[in-house]
């Protein structure tokens, strides 16, 4: 159990910049929802998508394979560092070179013709994103948690601040709730025309400040571009671009698809590109199971690789496990339990339409962390094309159910297509798994404890109280009998050991 330990440490240190700086920008979910329709709030959701999936083609799973290969005996660390940055800033110098000449088209192609200026600044955002990415994983080499916290949190705190700013204090004083004397001088600077225009150049100023955050990571970088010895990178690392690029299908294919298959007036007076926006507002309340999981995965990747060849690594792993699922569990039956008192905190009532995603989804994710933490084995014994397959089986899975779902139940069936995905996902991986590399997960457990969260849920929805405190007391209730079946258990095993 001291692996383990190790690992709690580490996500603890990582976490706690992940969780924080989440947490905060999340705050602009409620302000995004406030200050813009559905409709501009799915313009936002839906260059977001594309946005996620150009970030895994600009870095094409480098930085993966820089742990992997900075871990093997005898590597020069250092050099090592100049030649992926090397590569990985060259190849984003080009990527973006094309982009920029070609927003044009691609504004067109999106249907965003007069907004071209959007395409131009996401691809900027995109190098600068790739080219941290490495000096970042040098901080979490080097178990650097506090710098690589602090500039995390920086990055999110310019976020929030600058859109707070724009979005809340200059909107209501140009629309004279406050401050009128202020006015004059908020006129000069704010322009409610620009619109979701605020939040793709805010997003670009502040990441751009990272990179002088980083400057003692990129100072200490010498360019070197080395063929011979980036070929075993690259064989190693394409699997993962392809595992990566199926992964992000998986996770943004549906808000890409509502837009252009769900038939018009599915939902009455609401345009496509709005329900788009109610989906993609509602999905982040599955944020409080994203935050776990991203915890888990910063600290994860360099870990495992550490503790490969420890004897003891195999059970420890097994634990790790069991441990994740039962927090995850936790956070899925408490987040769908009190939904709507959450979404009413954090999301503006035009968008609560689409709340009935929301277990569905966070179920979805709680597979899909079992997924991440499954895939030590295709990592550490060197079979990332496993990795590719499965990530390519569940983006052709996604894409043809959400083409089947969505006409029929709208994005209730792009949520149901996450969730079989995902499952379908984990399974096949532990399957694989424990035949190339075992590891004695404790089955049973895990899935006990997923059907006790889903079946307490049940509970809540279809036995609700009128009364509003007992119906509170009675989600609490459900909520705090999980935790006492986990405890008693847990001990139980304990001390028949």
């Amino acid at each position: 159990m001291s692996i383990a330990k190790k690992l709690v440490g580490q996500t603890a240190a990582y976490g706690l910049s992940s969780i924080i700086g989440r947490v905060l920008n999340y705050l602009l979910v409620p302000v995004y929802t406030k200050a813009f329709l559905p409709e501009a709030y799915g313009v936002v959701t839906y260059l977001y998508s594309f946005v996620a999936l150009f970030n895994v083609l600009y870095t094409y799973g480098m930085e993966t394979a820089f742990f992997r290969f900075a871990n093997k005996s005898g590597t020069d660390q250092r050099e090592l560092y100049n030649k992926v940055l090397s590569l990985i800033g060259s190849s984003s110098l080009i990527f973006t070179a094309i982009l920029l000449l070609a927003s044009g088209p691609i504004a067109n192609f999106i249907g965003f013709p007069e907004r071209q200026e959007y395409i131009v600044w996401l691809a900027i955002v995109l190098a600068i994103d790739a080219v941290a990415s490495i000096p970042f994983a040098w901080l979490r080499l080097q178990n650097k948690a506090v710098k690589f916290a602090s500039i995390k949190l920086t990055n999110i705190l310019l976020t929030v601040g600058a859109n707070m700013f724009f979005l809340v204090f200059c909107r209501q004083v140009y629309n004279g709730d406050y401050l009128p004397e202020l006015r004059p001088f908020v006129t000069t600077i704010y322009d409610p025309d620009f619109g979701v225009g605020y939040i793709f150049l805010i997003n670009l100023v502040a990441n751009a400040l990272q990179l002088p955050l980083l400057w003692k990571e990129l100072s200490i970088f010498r360019f070197r571009l080395d063929a011979e010895q980036l070929k075993p990178m690259l064989r190693y690392a394409y699997p993962l671009l392809f595992m990566g690029v199926a992964g992000m299908v998986n996770e943004v294919i549906d808000r890409i698809l509502l837009e252009y298959h769900l038939p018009e007036n599915f939902y009455p007076n609401m345009s496509n590109m709005a329900a788009v926006g109610i989906y993609g507002a509602c999905y982040k309340l599955s944020i409080f199971m994203s935050l776990a999981i991203q915890a888990f995965r910063y600290a994860a990747e360099p870990f495992f690789f550490s503790q490969a060849n420890d004897k003891n690594s195999p059970q420890a792993f097994a634990q790790i496990m069991k441990w994740f699922v039962i927090s995850c569990a936790f956070i899925f039956l408490f987040v769908s339990a009190f939904r709507d008192e959450i979404a009413s905190v954090f999301i503006d009532e035009r968008y609560h339409s689409g709340l009935v995603v929301v277990p569905i989804l966070l179920l979805a994710n709680l597979f899909l962390g079992v997924y991440y933490n499954l895939s030590v084995w295709f990592k550490l014994t060197d079979r990332t094309h496993f990795g590719t397959w499965i990530s390519v089986s569940g983006a052709i899975v996604t894409i043809i159910l959400n083409l089947l779902l969505i006409p029929v139940l709208g994005y209730v069936g792009s949520a149901w297509a996450t969730l079989c995905c995902y499952f379908g996902m984990a399974a096949v991986s532990y399957v694989l798994g424990q035949r190339y590399y075992p590891i004695p997960y404790p089955v049973r457990s895990i899935l006990g404890y997923v059907l006790l969260a889903i079946f307490l849920l049940l509970a809540v929805i279809y036995m609700p109280i009128q009364n509003i405190w007992l119906n509170y007391l009675f989600g609490l209730g459900m909520c705090a009998l999980f935790l006492l079946v986990v405890a008693g258990r847990e001990r139980l095993l304990f001390f028949n050991k």
